[in-house]
């Protein structure tokens, strides 16, 4: 009789939220259920692109390990047929139900979410969907546009409503069945915004004047930043407002004013999405299930809003890897909940300023991919076991140990923990490290450094981020039987959290790499 799992994933969310201290953002609600949850602030995501992120989280496995590092395979055939979260939670007796973007559409789940593997109901997908790309934007002139700025009066969308409005719908209707059948389930709910197009209902530009918005602190191509480091955000060129402003490639920067829009609209459309995340949290609420269901909340990558001159993710950065990530969890990060007792209530995002502060924070640098052995600990099943150095053919094993250990470890306490080692993981009082990577095409930007096909795939940065550094290095590798050689590095970035927390100093050049190796490579 385990709790039941609310799974929120957020398509291109970086952590500008009231409860990772931005000062601009309003989202009452997200930060609401953090005053109810312990936080991760030092959250990082295995790959900046969604289909490689999402399949590696919902595998528990690393890139190289699902062997998806584009959009275009299918792990089960690729690399090995082995488990997933949802999966794993279906067959310890979970109904397992997925709402909107969970599973990057299209073949890398096979065309059906991972179905009915993962799934015990066909995911559910908005019908409006479709029409995300399409010319739904009002320019200035009353013509339609595919922009990438997009405040839109929702009356006039098709069918009269957005994909996001719909998930919620969906996932307060899965609610009450299972409420009604009183089944315990496992309930992800992936929502698109505030992924491009920036298209939201545009009640919600409001609440962000653009005089208060600012540009990125740091909105130029750092010097010293190695050519193969650069994503040239070529999504972003394509969309018609974008286009219009003819930028050079690949370093041509936006103009100030227009900056200026895609961050005021970027910060709507976190707005919006706090707004589902309330309606959802508060139905939670009104079926009385609050005290028996675990929240979890994260983004499958973050986003880059000017820094570096960079926009969208495809980059090795903590604004493109870094996550807000945080779990609710009845009795655990808060006192149980008496029956009925409201959790969640809705938090108007035009009317609450309130600043909540997190139940539990913790410093503590951690992974996605550790989300399946957590959520197996913190569900009372079996947590995988630790997956071997090659896990291909083994169908339940994990490569991200569970952080329920850091739960309720004050910063303090932590010091005098003893070593509980085993073999695979690192002992847990030595420092944990969080590994991202991101596969280019060349050394220097092309039109498709972004998102390389896996067989024009000629480098690969491998980055790790501990408390104090950012450390990546750019090395040769071959598609065809998917091999780093470290011996042959394009270039290295390292990058001091504590002087330089932008990563705007590469200082790869004048230090010695000798003990960043023997853990990277460890």
């Amino acid at each position: 009789d385990g709790m039941n799992v609310l799974f929120i994933v957020v398509d291109d969310l970086r952590p500008v939220l009231g409860c990772y201290g931005d000062q601009l953002v309003k989202s009452p609600n997200i930060d609401q259920l953090a005053s109810q949850s312990i936080v991760f602030s030092n959250a990082y995501a295995q790959q900046a692109v969604c289909a490689p992120s999402r399949v590696s989280f919902l595998t528990g496995r690393r890139p190289d390990t699902t062997r998806l590092y584009d959009f275009y395979s299918y792990w089960r055939v690729h690399a090995g047929n082995y488990s997933t979260m949802p999966q794993y939670f279906k067959e310890n007796g979970y109904v397992t139900l997925s709402v909107g973007k969970v599973f990057h559409p299209g073949v890398s789940s096979n065309y059906s979410d991972d179905y009915p593997y993962s799934w015990s109901i066909p995911p559910f997908h908005p019908s409006t969907e479709k029409y995300e790309n399409d010319k739904t934007c009002r320019g200035k002139d009353g013509k339609l546009y595919a922009n990438l700025v997009c405040p839109v009066d929702v009356t006039e969308m098709p069918s009269g409503t957005l994909p996001d409005i719909q998930s919620t719908e969906e996932a307060i209707r899965l609610l009450n069945v299972m409420k009604t059948k009183k089944q315990k389930f496992f309930l992800a709910v992936g929502y698109h915004k505030p992924h491009i197009p920036l298209r939201y209902p545009q009640e919600f530009l409001k609440l962000y004047p653009l005089e208060n918005i600012t540009l990125a602190p740091d909105p130029w191509v750092p010097e010293k930043l190695p050519s193969v480091a650069y994503n040239p955000w070529m999504d972003i060129r394509q969309r018609d407002d974008v286009e219009a402003l003819n930028v050079s490639f690949p370093y041509g920067p936006l103009p100030d004013d227009f900056q200026r829009q895609i961050r005021q609209s970027y910060y709507a459309a976190v707005s919006y999405l706090d707004m589902q995340v309330g309606v959802l949290l508060n139905a939670l609420d009104d079926v009385g299930l609050s005290n028996s269901t675990i929240v979890v909340f994260t983004a499958d990558h973050g986003w880059s809003l000017g820094e570096h001159g960079e926009w969208a993710k495809y980059s090795n950065f903590d604004v493109a890897t870094r996550v807000p990530l945080m779990f609710y969890v009845p009795g655990m990060t808060t006192s149980s909940v008496s029956q009925g007792e409201r959790v969640f209530p809705y938090l108007d995002p035009f009317s609450h300023i309130l600043s909540l502060v997190p139940q539990g924070r913790s410093k503590k640098v951690v992974e996605l991919v550790s989300l399946f052995s957590t959520l197996a600990e913190l569900a009372g099943l079996q947590v995988p076991p630790a997956c071997p150095e090659t896990s291909f053919h083994v169908a339940v094993c994990t490569e991200g140990a569970s952080i329920v250990r850091y739960f309720n470890a004050s910063e303090e306490k932590v010091e005098e923990e003893k070593d509980v080692c085993d073999d695979t993981y690192r002992c847990s009082n030595e420092e944990p490290v969080a590994f991202s990577q991101y596969p280019r095409p060349a050394d220097t930007p092309q039109w498709n450094s972004d998102k390389p096909k896996l067989k024009d795939i000629r480098i690969m940065g491998y980055s790790m981020r501990t408390i104090d550094y950012r450390y990546t290095v750019w090395v040769q590798f071959n598609p065809n039987n998917f091999s780093a050689n470290f011996e042959d590095v394009h270039a290295g970035e390292l990058y001091v959290v504590e002087t330089d927390p932008n990563q705007d100093y590469n200082i790869y050049n004048n230090t010695s790499h000798g003990c960043f190796f023997k853990k990277i490579l460890g």
